[in-house]
């Protein structure tokens, strides 16, 4: 008597095997990048402050899992250069703790700098094999965008965001009112991949879904009222269109004002709220409000901070320390929060919200020549690998350009922190190892 057997869709199917095949290989990045779905317990605002998600914690994971690789393949999983590349942080982020007033104190920096900037991209570079797993994780980042902005559109409609002009409006996905950049960096990070992918893709399917997804990212993007991100997505997208040929730009940017218009006018995305955010990226200078006064202050205080020590800094984590020493009166003893779930608080402005003067003021001339000589040869290695393969160099361009940009308002700290690690990989990948095109 036959028995008849079933046979499971992903054995008849080889396409669905080799998916689930690269899924499982890359499941320890794809779990840094879900777990930021999971809700934050109210992260702590401060440049080298980490918060001990659980994103965070996989992210120590996937370092382990890639150590344990490297040690059972006994083979070098680094060339030369892009040893150096990665390992340039290091030497700013360890000169600057020895020579710090406070060591100890200085340690939770250390490893947090080492954490985003050296281990987790080199473990992302590591464990990327190919132009389809970069694939894998980059829709990845899209999907975490997707959903993120998802819950961001639905707090701005039913009043459960976080708190801005009064009403609970700001939209800031799952990650809260104390990360109000949280949701607005993912959700860039997602339309910048998109944006890359519909450059760099023929006619067909994939740029379709990709141009879908651009415009679904858009709303939330828009809502989340960050200055700094809108900036850092428009100029990051500017420079993948000009780089994909001044034909395909012209094109591009009449659909994006045509959807702008539609979305302005026909859905009425273009409140008053929103007005009024974007035209005070043009009066920062003119009229600042208190926001905008107490960055102008931080950044005052962290030069200053860098004049009394030029070349080490005043020490990893010490900007908090020294900060109402070097600042002046104008600055303000916090921001407020509140909305999306949690109680009113005065967080405390612990970071200059500048990366580059944050590790200027801490690290000195030699650490921030060594963390910004390391992005620089990826975003130039990068450019230079542009005929490899239009849609990953597009992508890889476009996440480092708007990180280095979004770096001039924003620096490390809160949830999001991990998954620029996660880009960072990505683009480490495409800049520096050897691109198979399978």
């Amino acid at each position: 008597m036959a028995v008849a057997v079933t046979v499971p869709a992903a054995y008849r199917y080889p396409e669905v095997r080799e998916w689930a095949r690269r899924a499982g290989a890359l499941s320890p990045v794809l779990a840094v990048i879900a777990l930021l779905l999971v809700p934050a317990a109210g992260g702590v605002e401060g440049g080298t402050g980490g918060t001990g998600t659980l994103a965070d914690a996989a992210s120590g994971l996937l370092v382990v899992i890639c150590l344990v690789r490297v040690m059972r393949s006994r083979a070098r999983p680094l060339t030369r250069g892009a040893a150096v590349v990665l390992g340039l942080p290091v030497l700013g982020v360890c000169l600057a703790a020895i020579t710090s007033n406070d060591p100890g104190a200085s340690l939770p920096g250390v490893a947090r700098y080492l954490q985003v900037f050296v281990l987790v991209p080199g473990a992302v570079l590591l464990v990327i094999r190919d132009r389809r797993d970069f694939a894998v994780v980059a829709w990845a980042l899209v999907g975490l965008g997707l959903l993120q902005g998802a819950v961001g559109v639905v707090q701005y409609l039913t009043g459960t965001g976080a708190s801005y002009m009064g009403e609970d409006v700001r939209a800031v996905g799952t990650f809260g009112p104390t990360d109000v950049m949280g949701m607005a960096t993912v959700v860039s990070y997602g339309l910048v991949v998109v944006t890359g992918i519909a450059l760099g893709s023929g006619r067909g399917r994939v740029r379709t879904a990709a141009l879908v997804c651009a415009g679904l990212l858009f709303l939330p993007l828009v809502l989340s009222f960050s200055r700094g991100a809108w900036i850092a997505t428009v100029l990051a997208c500017a420079i993948q269109l000009l780089l994909a040929g001044l034909r395909r730009a012209g094109r591009v940017v009449l659909v994006a004002g045509a959807l702008a218009v539609v979305l302005a006018g026909g859905f009425g995305v273009g409140s008053a709220m929103v007005e009024e955010r974007a035209g005070s990226i043009t009066q920062v200078a003119a009229a600042p409000d208190q926001s905008v006064t107490d960055r102008y202050t931080m950044w005052a205080a962290a030069e200053r901070m860098w004049r009394a020590e030029p070349l080490t800094g005043v020490g990893l984590k010490g900007f908090p320390q020294y900060r109402d020493s070097h600042a002046s009166l104008a600055l303000s003893s916090g921001s407020d929060t509140a909305g999306a779930g949690a109680a009113f608080r005065r967080q405390p402005l612990l970071s200059p919200h500048n990366m580059y003067l944050l590790v200027l003021s801490e690290q000195g001339l030699v650490g921030l020549l060594a963390l910004a000589g390391s992005w620089a040869a990826l975003l130039v290695g990068a450019v230079r690998r542009r005929g490899r393969g239009a849609d990953c160099a597009l992508v890889a361009i476009g996440l480092l350009s708007w990180q280095l940009i979004d770096f001039f308002y924003a620096d490390i700290g809160g949830p999001s922190t991990v998954l620029m690690s996660v880009v960072l990989g990505l683009a480490a990948w495409w800049s520096l190892s050897g691109v198979k095109r399978a």
